[in-house]
């Protein structure tokens, strides 16, 4: 029962995520730029606080799913489990922790803030690039570790892209980048939430007619000794 609650329990929180996501880009506040604002930024501006819902509830949803991998035993122990634990629980602190935005000034709580963001960033794609030859091995997995394999390819390229733009480019179009990253992100999840879905419900499907069959011969033998009396 539990291995089915867990895929529940991490594609719903995928799922609430995106919508709370696109409600904070489509109605933000009227003085920001979800183009050139980064997203520690955002979060800090943004007073209908839908970004950081967003976040803390992508970081459940996250802890659920590596919660659900490892109660169906996928290839995740090690440095692949740690990462996704690392990236679900820097989700959660950049969206509660206090931090200033740039024209506040560079506080202390917000280098930490930024600096939490950036592990959250390097966190799952280093752990879904560990995760594809893993995936190819195992017979249950090996449907995914190809678009697993494409996405961590593109979160690679994302990261190249936004550490151009936070350095050399001087912040120009970092938001975009940022968000395309973190759309990438979250599809490697959906991938690895639906896979995980769908062993966890065969699991329990084809477990049934053993239970089924144990139940029936338990009431035979019932039977028989009412029968002997």
């Amino acid at each position: 029962m539990v291995k089915r609650i867990y895929p529940l329990l991490a594609c719903a929180g995928i799922m609430i995520a995106v919508a709370a996501a696109v409600v904070g880009q489509l109605d933000p506040d009227p003085y920001l730029d979800p183009l050139d604002l980064a997203l520690t930024d955002y979060v800090v501006l943004d007073r209908s606080g839908a970004t950081e819902v967003a976040m803390v509830v992508l970081g459940g949803g996250s802890l659920a799913l590596l919660a659900g991998m490892r109660a169906v035993r996928a290839p995740v122990s090690g440095w692949p489990e740690r990462l996704m634990l690392v990236w679900s629980l820097a989700l959660v602190a950049t969206a509660i922790m206090p931090a200033s935005a740039v024209s506040e000034g560079v506080s202390w709580s917000a280098q930490v803030h930024r600096y939490v963001s950036v592990v959250a960033f390097v966190s799952l794609p280093a752990a879904t690039a560990q995760l594809v030859g893993r995936f190819a091995a195992d017979g249950r997995w090996r449907a995914v570790a190809r678009p697993v394999e494409w996405l961590t390819l593109a979160s690679g390229l994302g990261l190249a892209a936004m550490t151009y733009l936070a350095l050399p480019g001087h912040g120009l179009l970092i938001g975009l980048a940022e968000r395309l990253f973190l759309a990438v992100e979250v599809a490697v999840l959906g991938v690895l939430a639906v896979q995980l879905a769908r062993l966890a419900w065969r699991d329990a499907f084809l477990h049934q007619p053993a239970v089924a069959g144990n139940v029936a011969r338990r009431a035979d033998q019932v039977l028989h000794r009412l029968r002997g009396i």
